[in-house]
């Protein structure tokens, strides 16, 4: 009897230690030390893991690194030079088109921003210039919150109206068309330049008018990763008819603005003869 007992003891024993963690309702469970989900009922299949999607980014108070905030806002970061009371740098994952949520027609000083490091103003620059924005309303309108820091003063700079409306305007249709067939991660920034002949809202806004804006769109991964990137003049000409001619690679915006691009090296030496064409029936709005 006494050797019975012990037997049924070192039994126990080796199931437990062979298959650690309890069980769900469907008999099955993950062994801690090696990983494995199985079930011990036949019938019982393992469930295949939910891929959810990517979380956007979370508004976060400024972080700083010298005159330079870094602004996490509801799914896009503008970098912003305070000394200049404009962004230079911008990011963010243009995901697949589940919203519409509508864009607001006010512009907002950011209240988690220090007043020294913003524009003076909200009001429109005149000119023929517009309030250009580095990330549109219209790649965020899944988020009411993400729409409304769009228009943050913080994301707004100077631009020519033919290049707002034209071959900016255009870059930003591509995307909201690619980002429904791939998720694309989306940098961009100013090239603020030298000429003081076009620094019209000096008095009116305190900030000085960018001289070109630069824009890389990044689609795939591994080996079919693909970029395509433009350096756009901040000048009435840039139209969208002339879209094309301001096509760049990536290394060339590198070695323009000193940034370090995360695209891989085969792709930053390719410039495409053409912009990505606009697929047939997509919805732009």
């Amino acid at each position: 009897m006494y050797l019975q007992i012990l037997l049924l003891t070192l039994l126990s024993i080796n199931i437990a230690f062979a298959h650690p963690g309890r069980t769900n309702d469907e008999g099955c469970h993950t062994n801690k030390s090696t990983g494995e989900y199985h079930c011990h009922n036949k019938q019982a299949q393992p469930t295949k893991p939910i891929d959810h999607p990517k979380p956007l980014a979370v508004a976060t108070q400024p972080a700083s690194e010298g005159n330079i905030l870094k602004l996490d806002y509801d799914g896009f970061t503008v970098w912003l030079d305070c000394s200049k009371r404009g962004a230079i740098k911008f990011q963010y994952n243009a995901q697949h088109d589940t919203g519409n949520a509508k864009r607001s027609d006010s512009f907002y000083f950011d209240p988690n921003v220090p007043a020294e490091c913003q524009q003076i103003s909200t009001k429109a620059y005149g000119n023929k210039y517009d309030r250009g924005h580095q990330v549109p309303a219209n790649h965020l309108d899944s988020s009411e919150l993400a729409i409304k820091e769009t228009n943050f003063i913080t994301n707004i700079l100077p631009q020519a109206a033919n290049m707002n409306r034209g071959a900016w305007l255009q870059t930003e249709e591509i995307i909201e068309c690619y980002r429904d067939i791939d998720e694309l991660l989306v940098i961009g920034g100013v090239i603020w330049g030298d000429n003081p002949d076009d620094d019209y809202f000096v008095e009116s806004h305190g900030v000085k008018t960018p001289d070109a804006y630069w824009k890389i769109v990044v689609r795939g991964t591994g080996q079919n990763e693909r970029a395509i990137a433009w350096i756009v003049p901040n000048s009435q000409d840039a139209t969208r008819k002339n879209l094309d001619s301001y096509l760049v690679s990536v290394d060339e915006i590198e070695r323009v603005t000193g940034e370090k691009i995360p695209v891989a090296d085969y792709a930053k030496h390719d410039k495409p003869s053409q912009s990505w064409l606009i697929p047939h029936g997509c919805d732009k709005s």
